[in-house]
């Protein structure tokens, strides 16, 4: 089925990283859950905002060096008293305690995507050393994600391998027919199986859960990076709360002035832009399965997408999943994520040719967060709860082909698609809550842009750091989903010096 995988931000360039590995070596990859604290928040449940605030994590010893805790948060900030969420916190103690400056918040983005497991890679190439020695590195699971008491749950394995399934470019009536049912399913079993949780899932409320973290944390003021759909969940904080940050970095930045259908007709020309970057690399490459054109390597791709929708090829994983066109096409998208990735996307689109779509679908697999088993995290319902409820939507399908068919234009490969990934939205039983993004009041906001980033444009950055009232825009001349540890050294002392002293660059400054 058509699905925004170009939303699921820093954390899926992580999964594919580990995926390249366990290709090379030979073997599927699988996602193990991250450890996380058994231990309930200490104290009773608090019954008044006041008492959330009051909260102090009790950490407990985990996965080598990490600490873990758990955090109450209520559904409801008008209603303190009633249902609370209990979220997943994990640590790592800064390395060098004596220069400390405090905790380093983070988010991978999604939304949807796991902070604990983000913060589990912190030692293994997420963060630079000076960083490493001077923040405890604390990520959590937010509101209805991954380890959070209670998650999003809404579809089963089955039903979730039928819809990412599904041909996600229709061309005809019959086909579009099943878009819809499949969408309608989606939004009606998240409204079943969910329904108490979905009022409260949006970013508005996240934020305010971030800054309880942060008083459970003892630090004043908020110092945050936050990648992908984690830019706006920093935004959204700022707003919220402008006189309680230090440091926010910003780092692959949704535009939070535009409309969902918006995003997914630009995220698209983002990832085509990408494909076409990878398709020039591609071309001087020996065994190249594309030829020397990018226009002729769309159009060849786009042929064996079609040719696989009708007759899928061979999957040798023999774990049921569909060597089909939708499968294959979200294979692609997961690879163009970080160029380190391309060499494994040449490799997969050469044995696609050959009739062989394996790599294809584990890639597929990896970006969806579905196991061996068929079972998957929660990323997808939760992605969706939250997109669905951020943003304005049509309540049409007429609207959702207009805009896909706009998109086909700018994105033939993955135009369609990425918009019809939404359409759930036009079916989703609870209202959008959007939030206007200024932050007036808030010290120096970074804002970090990679000038070819496949999923989040650089002129979203460009767009957010202006409707900041203390927006401070840093780009970067490379290539890949976000910029810090990236590859720029440019990018990660600025980073690091605006994080330890505070020291804003100057707006509109571009890394080589």
């Amino acid at each position: 089925m058509p699905r925004n995988y170009s939303r699921l931000g820093a954390a899926a360039a992580v999964v594919i990283a580990v995926l390249v590995s366990a290709c090379t070596a030979g073997s599927p990859a699988t996602s193990q859950p991250a450890p996380t604290a058994s231990s309930a928040p200490a104290g009773p449940p608090p019954v008044s905002i006041a008492g959330y605030y009051a909260q102090r994590l009790s950490w407990q010893p985990c996965d080598k060096g990490f600490e873990c805790a758990r955090l109450y948060v209520p559904f409801d900030y008008s209603r303190p008293a009633g249902p609370r969420f209990s979220l997943p916190v994990v640590k790592l103690p800064a390395a060098d305690p004596a220069s400390r400056v405090g905790a380093l918040v983070i988010n991978p983005g999604g939304p949807g995507g796991s902070g604990v497991e983000y913060a589990l890679g912190a030692r293994s190439g997420e963060f630079t050393q000076e960083v490493l020695n001077r923040f405890d590195i604390v990520g959590f699971d937010p509101r209805g994600v991954g380890g959070s008491l209670p998650a999003v749950r809404c579809m089963t394995g089955p039903q979730l391998d039928t819809y990412f399934a599904v041909n996600g470019d229709p061309a005809n009536a019959a086909q579009l027919a099943t878009v819809v049912s499949e969408s309608k399913l989606y939004a009606a079993e998240c409204a079943r199986n969910a329904a108490a949780l979905l009022p409260y899932m949006g970013t508005v409320n996240a934020a305010k859960d971030m800054d309880v973290l942060r008083a459970a944390l003892g630090e004043n003021a908020l110092t945050y990076l936050g990648k992908s759909y984690g830019t706006y969940l920093g935004a959204s904080y700022a707003q919220q709360f402008p006189t309680k940050v230090r440091a926010l970095v910003l780092d692959g930045a949704v535009d939070p002035k535009a409309s969902g259908l918006q995003l997914d007709v630009t995220q698209a020309a983002g990832f085509e832009s990408a494909f076409g970057q990878f398709a020039a690399w591609c071309a001087g490459q020996q065994g190249c399965p594309l030829g020397n054109s990018a226009s002729g390597a769309v159009a060849k791709v786009a042929g064996l997408l079609s040719a696989a929708t009708a007759h899928p090829l061979t999957n040798l994983l023999g774990d049921g999943q569909p060597a089909n066109g939708a499968m294959l096409q979200t294979g692609i998208a997961a690879a163009l994520y970080a160029r380190p990735e391309w060499p494994l996307l040449k490799s997969a689109l050469s044995g696609a040719f050959g009739g062989d779509g394996t790599i294809l679908v584990e890639l597929a697999d990896s970006l969806l967060e579905r196991n061996p088993n068929g079972t998957y995290s929660n990323l997808a319902d939760a992605e969706l709860s939250v997109d669905c409820v951020d943003r304005a939507w049509p309540r049409t399908v007429s609207a959702f082909a207009a805009a896909a068919a706009a998109a086909a234009k700018a994105a033939p490969l993955f135009g369609a698609s990425n918009v019809w990934g939404s359409l759930p939205c036009a079916y989703w039983p609870v209202q959008p809550a959007v939030l206007n993004i200024r932050a007036a009041g808030a010290p120096p906001i970074l804002v970090v842009g990679d000038l070819h980033d496949p999923a989040t444009p650089y002129r979203w950055a460009v767009n957010l750091s202006r409707d900041l009232a203390s927006g401070v825009l840093l780009g970067w001349n490379g290539e890949g989903h976000t910029s810090y540890f990236q590859g720029s050294s440019c990018v990660d002392s600025t980073v690091d010096s605006y994080l330890i002293s505070l020291h804003v660059p100057r707006s509109g400054t571009v890394c080589p």
